[in-house]
């Protein structure tokens, strides 16, 4: 094995880096990727191998981090995605004799490719990751490679909790903050409406999230299950795999269901699809263009979050319905 990369720590961002895994794998061979161990699910559907990192996130552990680096000694090229000093260090002391990244914290001498980043040649995150498998000056290739999840068979897990089809797959919670969510009465107006429609409705997210599907629930209780807290991550993307659609605010389950090509509708507020846009063939965004917009707050900083309010559930069923034809 002669390739790795250092993987970044949200699922979202995971999910892109997928794209960078497929110019790799075309262009090198076969790539491991040091990640959370969380992600192993994820990158194994990534057809990867995940090397579980032993260290919370935001832990320095130098101990633990050359100890880990002496066991990486066989690799070639070494990726490294996220931007702290900390996460050039293992590569560097495997000393893995090519070891590119973008400059972020000082992190001279740890990589021998830095790279200056250009906001402007590269806004999305999916350009930045792949710009770090070519030379600098190369061109990216277009249409740019997008991030691809292979699924296994959902079939005994829909048995477990006794789901049926059509299935509309609702994700309303964010890791990130309240900020990215869209209203919970609003998704509970758009599970009631599909339900009348004779569709069933499955919640995903985590137990952190069972607050919001209980709102959602009791607006809509016939044929809508709960499965919050209740799935593991490969789990819920084998589930997502089977929805007919899929409404999401901007969250790692909405990259899942882009990368898995599921009909998609990505709701923004406190975010922009201009730098992390889900990346799929059937996707419709919705966002409100007010002035606040956006702000990158985990929370609403003038507390009324018109980002999200303004959204009625209205526009998103039109755009979900809009979806079936493509």
């Amino acid at each position: 094995m002669s390739n790795l990369i250092i993987g970044p720590s949200w699922i979202g961002d995971m999910v892109v880096a997928q794209a960078l895994l497929q110019v790799i794998q075309a262009r090198y061979g076969e790539v491991d990727v040091l990640a959370p161990a969380w992600s192993a699910p994820l990158v194994e559907r990534m057809q990867a191998t995940c090397l579980p990192m032993p260290l919370r996130h935001g832990a320095l552990g130098l101990v633990k981090r050359y100890r880990l680096a002496k066991g990486l000694l066989s690799y070639q090229r070494c990726f490294v995605l996220p931007n702290s000093f900390k996460s050039a260090l293992i590569p560097f002391w495997a000393k893995i004799p090519y070891r590119v990244g973008w400059r972020g914290e000082w992190r001279y001498g740890l990589l021998n490719d830095v790279r200056v980043l250009d906001k402007k040649r590269y806004p999305l995150l999916v350009e930045r990751y792949l710009a770090l498998a070519y030379e600098k000056a190369a061109n990216l290739p277009k249409p740019l490679p997008r991030p691809t999840l292979l699924s296994r068979s959902a079939s005994a897990l829909c048995k477990r909790w006794g789901l049926s089809l059509p299935a509309l797959v609702l994700c309303p919670g964010a890791a990130y903050g309240p900020s990215k969510c869209w209203p919970a009465h609003y998704y509970g107006e758009v599970a009631r409406h599909y339900q009348k429609q004779k569709w069933h409705v499955w919640i995903l997210g985590t137990a952190k999230d069972g607050p919001i599907a209980e709102v959602i629930q009791a607006m809509a209780p016939k044929g809508c299950v709960d499965l919050t807290g209740k799935t593991t991550l490969g789990e819920a993307i084998d589930l997502i795999a089977k929805a007919d659609k899929v409404i999401t605010n901007d969250s790692g389950l909405m990259h899942i269901a882009a990368a898995l090509n599921r009909p998609l509708v990505a709701i923004y507020g406190s975010t922009s699809p201009r730098f992390t846009p889900p990346l799929g063939e059937k996707v419709a965004i919705l966002q409100k263009s007010l002035a606040c917009q956006p702000c990158f707050k985990r929370r609403c900083p003038l507390v009324h979050h018109q980002c999200m309010q303004q959204l009625t559930a209205k526009e998103v069923i039109l755009a979900a319905n809009r979806l079936v034809s493509m």
